[in-house]
């Protein structure tokens, strides 16, 4: 019954228009960011310019999208998690909602199927209303927060950094303690992820390699990913 419905072609249509509807607008908007660009006296040339580094820059960085895609794609099929990773979800979000909904449940993520079609439905929830919220939120007070955060901005330049770092220390104080009870392999699954980023940051800084900042994400997906095979055969349950 749970595979019919992951795998369902009501459910893949559903996604489809979803996602055909988002690159509708991103192409629209990618239109007249162009026409405006033009107008401001940019010309073709630099426009071109910038097209092609962008592409550059967002394929490698896109690997660690597919990567995320992969790992849910075995529990919850390849419709589901492809809406998420490709409309308003993250893979660190994403990969986090769907094992904290399983462990709720009392299963691992691979153990879905023990569950039936409620605990893909619980995760479906779970994985949505969290970054809904967010939507919300913004769509009733971003304009707020925004004009709030650029007249502090003018007041204290140093006021946008410190408030990313915070913002970064909120989701590792979020996420952190349900990693660190997850497994000793999950551990160090994570400290190779953490090690690969420091490193490659480090690399940044010392040699001037900025093009490898695009690519440092995707770089500590993969190698967590791969080293988690040799984790979970020593430490695995």
């Amino acid at each position: 019954m749970l595979n019919q419905v992951i795998n369902a072609p009501l459910l893949y249509i559903m996604v489809g228009i979803v996602i055909m509807t988002v690159m509708l607008f991103a192409v629209l908007f990618a239109i007249k960011a162009y026409q405006r660009a033009l107008e401001l006296g940019f010309t073709k040339a630099d426009l071109l310019r910038v097209i092609k580094s962008t592409i550059i820059a967002s394929i490698v960085p896109s690997l660690a999208v597919m990567m995320g895609l992969f790992a849910l794609a075995g529990a919850l099929g390849n419709a589901w998690p492809w809406l998420r990773l490709s409309v308003v979800g993250s893979i660190t979000y994403e990969l986090m909602a769907a094992e904290t909904a399983a462990a709720s449940m009392g299963v691992q993520l691979s153990q879905l199927s023990s569950m039936g079609l409620s605990g893909f439905v619980t995760i479906m929830f779970v994985m949505t209303v969290g970054a809904v919220s967010g939507l919300i939120v913004l769509f009733f007070f971003g304009e707020k927060i925004h004009r709030g955060a650029i007249s502090l901005g003018k007041n204290k330049q140093s006021f946008g950094i410190v408030a990313l770092e915070c913002f970064m220390i909120g989701l590792l104080a979020t996420f952190l303690p349900a990693v660190f009870t997850m497994g000793l392999d999950v551990v160090l699954t994570f400290l190779t992820s953490l090690i690969i980023t420091v490193l490659l940051g480090l690399v940044v800084i010392k040699f001037k390699v900025t093009w490898l900042k695009d690519f440092i994400l995707a770089i500590a997906l993969i190698g967590g990913m791969a080293s988690s095979i040799l984790w979970t055969g020593w430490f695995g349950s």
